[in-house]
């Protein structure tokens, strides 16, 4: 498999804290990774880092080669919105749009036609169950079926890697499972790679690289036997 994103070195401080400690992670073209930890312990300070969304105080992020710290703001959102993809834990839905205009929002924001976005959407969301939904807002679906909404936005323009925080972190047990299932089934037909951060660590067994984050350290703890 081809290397899609790698960490050197990664430290991020807020003034005098450091959230992330010398952090190092490789993530290769459809790998799932998982990392886990206590809330407060830098695991989403350290997504937000790989994403570009945060810039590392120290280290080095690349993409496909690309030093992310040396991209300018104009390259690094044209990154975020065409070869990236967000699960965030509450969906982070528009509400003033349908659930086929939440979901087609990476082709439109890329300039694709509205019927073209549209149709990729519905495409997506018939296959997480949801083609019957697209005509509601984001008020008139469950809990469950808004994260799946998010799932679709975050994979419908094909993203190269997703970044997924604590993306069934407030779902039932049993709409979490079968969020997440649908999520990495997906994900791994278009061979999407997917840094996933969880405390759940029934969650990051289904990964197939594990790693654990305490105190802004992170350390890999193997491959999942999947």
């Amino acid at each position: 498999m081809s290397q899609v994103l790698a960490a050197q070195g990664i430290d991020l401080s807020y003034g005098s804290s450091r959230a992330v400690k010398g952090a190092d992670i490789a993530l290769h073209r459809g790998e799932i990774a998982a990392i886990t930890g206590p809330s407060g312990s830098g695991k989403s300070s350290l997504l937000y880092c790989l994403a570009g969304v945060l810039p590392a105080t120290r280290g080095e992020v690349r993409f496909q080669g690309r030093v992310l710290g040396e991209l300018d703001d104009a390259e690094l959102s044209a990154l975020r919105r065409d070869r990236f993809g967000f699960v965030f834990q509450y969906g982070e839905l528009l509400p003033e749009l349908t659930v086929e205009e939440n979901a087609a929002l990476p082709l439109r924001l890329a300039g694709q036609r509205k019927a073209q976005a549209l149709a990729a959407a519905g495409e997506v969301l018939g296959r997480l169950g949801l083609g019957d939904l697209r005509d509601r807002r984001p008020s008139q679906v469950s809990g469950g079926q808004g994260q799946r909404i998010a799932v679709a936005r975050a994979l419908v323009h094909r993203p190269t890697v997703v970044f997924a925080d604590e993306p069934t972190g407030s779902l039932d047990s049993v709409n979490a499972q079968a969020v997440l299932e649908e999520f990495l089934t997906l994900a791994r037909s278009q061979g999407a790679a997917v840094v996933l951060v969880t405390h759940d660590a029934d969650i990051a067994a289904r990964a197939d690289s594990r790693y654990s984050m305490v105190d802004g350290v992170l350390t890999p703890l193997g491959v999942s036997a999947r």
